[in-house]
């Protein structure tokens, strides 16, 4: 029996399983009816709700083997692996897509709290920065 017709261990295809789950859902994540969201309709306008929606996922496997002790004097041999991943999806609103009579639009959704974080953050750089060429080096002279 070659290699490739031996069945998986119980516990590799549950393993198997468990990633190509959440493999699916990280992909339904990314549908294009996750992205426009129901269209509103208020009088003659309709209101399409637009999202940005990102899905990132990671995994990683690994064994290793080497001798743990000795038996009746002969050396005795171990070894592991295992793995493990995960992944995470994020959706957040960007924009408004607004069809009236008199045509249509694109209205930006501006999140204020996320352009002061990112200022701030910013900010905070170039302070650490300025400070660091400032302070004369000791490991140069």
């Amino acid at each position: 029996m070659s290699e490739q017709q031996l069945p998986e261990a119980p516990q590799e295809a549950s393993a198997h399983r468990r990633a190509a789950a959440v493999m699916e859902k990280l992909i339904g994540a990314a549908d294009v009816a996750k992205v426009y969201g129901e269209p509103i309709r208020h009088g003659d306008t309709l209101l399409i709700p637009a999202a940005e929606v990102v899905a990132v996922a990671g995994f990683g496997i690994g064994s290793g083997s080497g001798v743990t002790g000795r038996v009746d004097g002969k050396p005795t041999r171990g070894g592991g692996g295992g793995g493990g991943g995960g992944g995470r999806a994020m959706a957040r609103s960007v924009a408004m897509i607004v069809a009236a009579p008199d045509g249509i639009r694109v209205a930006p959704i501006v999140d204020v709290s996320k352009i002061a974080l990112a200022a701030l953050t910013a900010a905070g750089f170039v302070w650490a920065s300025w400070k660091g060429i400032a302070r004369p080096k000791r490991w140069l002279a």
